[in-house]
């Protein structure tokens, strides 16, 4: 995992990138967002896709509430980065649709795309 800050919009912003999966559950999301606030000092937070696990995208398991309301609770702002169109779930783009009207989690395509949305917040 490689963690780099930005500041824009007098708003840190710590950028994670990782091949590998990060996020599996709602503690191992607890466990990480603790990681970055007290590395970093942010509470707004870029992660590419493929640091969470499949599961996340599949709503019936649950796994992507449980995390989600671990970012709400700890008042941490995300950004996933990725592609997400190959998903059929109408439940699961209703969810992308929502999150990206509101002001908590956003499902971008790039970097500048997570950036420009967690800095205007």
């Amino acid at each position: 995992m490689n963690i780099k800050t930005l500041e824009r919009n007098n708003t840190l912003i710590a950028i994670i990138q990782s091949e590998e999966v990060i996020i599996t559950d709602a503690q191992s999301a607890l466990d990480f967002i603790m990681s970055i606030n007290y590395e970093t000092g942010s509470r707004h937070i870029v992660i590419n896709k493929s640091g969470i696990s499949e599961e996340f995208f599949r709503l019936s398991t649950g796994i992507a509430g449980e995390i989600l309301q671990k970012f709400i609770n700890y008042h941490m702002k995300v950004a996933i980065i990725g592609d997400f169109s190959h998903y059929t779930s109408k439940p699961l783009k209703d969810l992308i649709y929502e999150s990206n009207h509101g002001k908590d989690t956003f499902f971008v395509s790039t970097e500048d795309e997570a950036v420009e949305k967690l800095a205007s917040i």
